[in-house]
């Protein structure tokens, strides 16, 4: 049973959120975030070694989030795992209670805190995407039969401001046919550019969930600026919080209107609070959603 799946599929404008593993053992700090944002989401994505960085597995995390009663999407990506392992992890997942994945195919390691380790890119996110829709039909990815299959709610990334945006959208399409259910989308910038994402993917029945990132700082601004790629704050965003004399307040009031602008259009929001998880019940009351 799927709490996201259900909500999904009766029309409902969903909320999810985003936690970290730790770097070590030690849960409380990400369990935490999980009983600050969990009452709020139907479900929290648990990040697979974000930015290449070492933490505690995505399937640990997702059990630890399950165990704390709330519901998981496990985060499973490409770089570190050839297509043997990329299988046995979905199978353990289903068997561990995870019922929600999110398919990517993961930062480059050359970016992480251990640069010299070895991207695996065994397969490709479409390529694994297929993969898992095939074990929610009972197979492997060779066509063998599994002595008991999954039911995933299988999820992939989409970015809706990135240009080219017809082969963004060629590539958005491809997911859809290997089996994403739903989007999780990059941080929403121009809902113009979101519209018309939207307006291409919905006959296909996808999901589109929009990402809604909290701009709490104009240092937070500079480093997307100039870290994340096909991701640019516009100058005018950048201005009102960076000249605001309370940066975290203006940034929570800029997120806030930007779900009330995509509750017109999305199937939901993804937030990214950034560390800052009690912002998230200020947004979504800011936006008439809690």
């Amino acid at each position: 049973m799927s709490r996201l799946r259900d909500a999904l599929a009766l029309g409902q404008f969903v909320i999810t959120g985003e936690v970290a593993p730790p770097v070590g053992t030690d849960l409380s700090a990400m369990l935490r975030s999980v009983r600050e944002l969990g009452p709020y989401c139907h479900a929290l994505n648990v990040t697979d070694n974000q930015g290449a960085a070492l933490h505690l597995s995505s399937l640990g995390g997702a059990r630890a989030v399950l165990d704390a009663g709330f519901e998981p999407i496990l985060q499973q990506t490409c770089r570190d795992r050839n297509r043997l392992a990329l299988q046995s992890d979905l199978l353990t997942a289903w068997t561990l209670g995870m019922r929600n994945v999110l398919i990517l195919t993961g930062d480059d390691p050359r970016l992480g805190d251990h640069p010299q380790a070895k991207g695996v890119f065994d397969l490709d996110s479409t390529q694994l995407l297929e993969i898992a829709a095939g074990m929610n039909e009972g197979h492997d990815m060779l066509g063998r039969e599994l002595s008991g299959g999954t039911g995933f709610l299988i999820g992939a990334a989409a970015f809706p401001e990135a240009e080219p945006w017809d082969i963004q959208l060629g590539r958005a399409l491809r997911k859809v046919s290997a089996g994403a259910q739903f989007f999780q989308t990059q941080a929403v910038m121009d809902i113009d550019k979101f519209a018309r994402a939207v307006d291409a993917l919905r006959p296909s029945g996808v999901k589109i969930i929009a990402g809604v990132l909290l701009l709490k700082s104009a240092r937070v601004i500079k480093f997307i600026n100039e870290r994340l790629a096909g991701l640019m704050v516009p100058d005018e965003v950048a201005e009102r919080i960076g000249n605001a004399s309370d940066p975290m307040r203006e940034s929570i009031a800029f997120a806030a209107e930007q779900v009330r602008a995509l509750r017109e259009i999305a199937d939901g929001v993804h937030i990214m609070p950034l560390g800052t998880d009690a912002a998230i019940r200020d947004i979504l009351e800011g936006a008439g959603l809690a």
